[in-house]
């Protein structure tokens, strides 16, 4: 797929987008979930070759090219990898999922309400290497704690600052400014939110997209507006913590927006599952989560 042919998978494609962009302090937790021990490694990369095994897995079982796989995101060393003999990126292509890279180095200490993201000094060598790789785009999260409006402000303006160096290099630009599902005051944080998108998609050039990955909101149908606004190629949810039953219920009352769930997606597999039982769970989840997606 070329950059024309992937745009118009994302822009159009039925189905979902496939969160497999674990890294450093969520991968022993997530290869925990996967049932590996913290004792089947002992370094980084040991660690990372457990995860990229299980990516690798995910990525290479029959119903992960099924179509309802639109686009998937990768942590770097991911990227780096091979999977089926191949570069990641081209084993997904090949398969007719769009790629996108992971670039947050994480989230700094929390401040107004919220966490911006850590200082991003090696970002342009990454761009440069995502692009000589084949990638599409790319992702990047920050988190809201609280409806504190400097703070809201704050990261919406990080987010769009950032995807402009990402869209200069060549990059579709996720924007990520995930809202606490747990926060109280959620629903009105997310007036806020909405708000601050709205200005920032207002001031982009013209011609120019960005997609978005936010919180499955408090009040359905919430992100229309976003959605529908001509700078925007896609508009895509996390799970946030949610069960992939909660998920996938809430994201079904939220007209065009699709899923982008790792948890969601990821939660009932197993490294001791036989082949058959792994893909007859990952042909579920995946069935289930694109429901959702198309029924929103």
């Amino acid at each position: 797929m070329n950059t024309e042919q992937m745009t118009a998978k994302i822009r159009n494609g039925q189905g979902f987008i496939a969160a497999l962009d674990q890294s450093g302090g969520s991968t022993p937790k997530a290869l925990r979930g996967y049932g590996v021990e913290d004792s089947e490694w002992s370094n980084d990369d040991e660690m990372f070759g457990q995860i990229h095994s299980m990516r690798s897995r995910v990525i290479t079982s029959p119903c992960f090219g099924s179509g309802k796989v639109i686009g998937a995101i990768l942590f770097e060393k991911t990227m780096d990898g091979m999977v089926d003999g191949k570069p990641t990126a081209d084993a997904l292509k090949d398969r007719g999922i769009v790629p996108f890279i992971k670039v947050d180095r994480g989230l700094a200490d929390e401040a107004d309400g919220v966490q911006l993201m850590k200082p991003l000094d090696k970002l342009p060598a990454l761009l440069e290497k995502s692009v000589r790789m084949g990638m599409f785009g790319t992702k990047m999260r920050s988190v809201i704690k609280s409806a504190n409006p400097a703070g809201i402000a704050a990261i919406v303006k990080q987010q769009f600052d950032v995807g402009d160096q990402i869209a200069d290099a060549g990059l579709m630009p996720m924007l990520e400014p995930e809202y606490d599902i747990t926060a109280a005051d959620r629903a009105e944080g997310e007036e806020m939110l909405r708000a601050e998108i709205l200005e920032h998609l207002d001031a982009l050039p013209e011609g120019r997209e960005v997609m978005l990955k936010l919180s499955i909101p408090v009040k359905p149908d919430h992100y229309k507006p976003v959605i529908e606004h001509p700078n925007v190629l896609r508009v895509v949810a996390l799970s946030g913590g949610f069960s992939t039953d909660e998920a996938c219920a809430k994201l079904s009352k939220n007209s065009g927006m699709i899923a982008s769930f790792s948890r969601g997606l990821l939660q009932d597999l197993r490294k001791g599952q036989s082949d058959e039982e792994f893909d007859s769970t990952l042909s579920q989840a995946i069935g289930q989560i694109a429901e959702a997606s198309v029924a929103s």
